[in-house]
């Protein structure tokens, strides 16, 4: 006999990150754990680069041709507000995990000798790092700061809750990576982001409607004030000067709003989901299943780890 129903509790938490000081940010996360608890929250998803930050209006004093020595302090201290994975930042977030009791997606710059990437990370309520997912593609002035992710990390993560897994910001315009995650069986998508254009709402109902999955998605909200007073960004300094004005937003597989959006604060988003209508969904759509045309159309992922040098290869015959 299947359940009918199997009901579980999903936020999405609407944050800014306290830009280059990642400490501060920590302890501003470890306060909406605390919530994530008080709301017996079973999934909860930050928003993209919330540990580390997202330098929203920073040119990191690039020009075609020349770079400034400003720059490239700038791109020294965002370094160093990134984290290491695994470290003591995570180890740390993975307490956040354990007090909350919940499994959590979490935005992070990490940082990887002098490469920085934009990642998701993935824990369980036991404190555990399940894994992670590295941003393939940067979106413009972002490939000035990251690299780019490879196809060694796009994990699809069963557990108790569902099956989940993320795409970060425009990533969610990539239709092959879509369909790789569909194939997975991604029932829970996370969709950490900056975006707060109201064309991604529609992007949002879309992504869950073609995948028949859960969207859970968690925009930043940041504003002047939470950057240092040197933070030279385009948008001026005035301290109420809104950098990224949110979003977030829940989505049934069915295209539903359930939760959100919200604007202008900072906000935990919550929803009562039901796993099975992933199922009830694609009675009639599913892209990689009974509506797939394999025989005229395949994707083919690449999965290995593209590393610039591999040491102790076996020798070639």
């Amino acid at each position: 006999m299947v359940d009918s129903i199997q009901l579980s509790r999903v936020a999405v938490v609407q944050a800014g990150s306290t830009m280059f000081d990642t400490q501060a940010t920590l302890e501003r996360m470890h306060a909406h754990c605390a919530e994530l608890q008080r709301q017996e929250i079973q999934l909860a998803v930050f928003p993209e680069a919330y540990i580390g930050g997202y330098p929203k209006g920073l040119d990191f004093g690039a020009r075609l041709g020349s770079r400034t020595p400003e720059g490239r302090d700038d791109f020294r201290r965002y370094w160093q507000a990134a984290v290491e994975v695994p470290g003591s930042e995570t180890e740390r977030i993975a307490g956040f995990a354990r007090q909350a009791r919940a499994h959590l997606a979490v935005g992070v710059i990490e940082r990887a000798g002098g490469t920085l990437y934009c990642t998701v990370l993935f824990f369980n309520p036991q404190g555990n790092l399940l894994g992670k997912h590295r941003k393939l593609m940067p979106t413009a002035s972002e490939r000035l700061v990251w690299g780019q992710g490879d196809g060694s990390t796009l994990p699809v993560f069963t557990t108790p809750v569902g099956k989940i897994g993320s795409a970060i910001c425009w990533e969610n315009y990539m239709p092959a990576l879509r369909m790789a995650m569909y194939a997975k069986g991604i029932q829970l998508w996370c969709a950490p982001t900056v975006d707060e254009r109201e064309i991604w709402q529609s992007s949002m109902r879309h992504i869950a409607y073609e995948g028949r999955c859960f969207v859970l998605s968690a925009c930043q909200y940041l504003t002047r004030a939470d950057c240092p007073p040197d933070y030279a960004c385009i948008q001026g300094n005035a301290p109420e000067t809104v950098l990224i004005r949110g979003g977030s937003v829940i989505v049934s597989p069915l295209g539903e709003v359930l939760a959100g959006p919200v604007y202008g604060k900072e906000a935990v988003v919550v929803a009562e989901i039901d796993l099975l209508d992933t199922v009830r969904g694609k009675y009639d759509l599913d892209v990689t299943g009974h509506y797939a045309r394999p025989d005229v159309f395949q994707l083919r992922v690449n999965e290995h780890p593209a590393n610039a040098v591999n040491f102790n290869l076996e020798p070639s015959d």
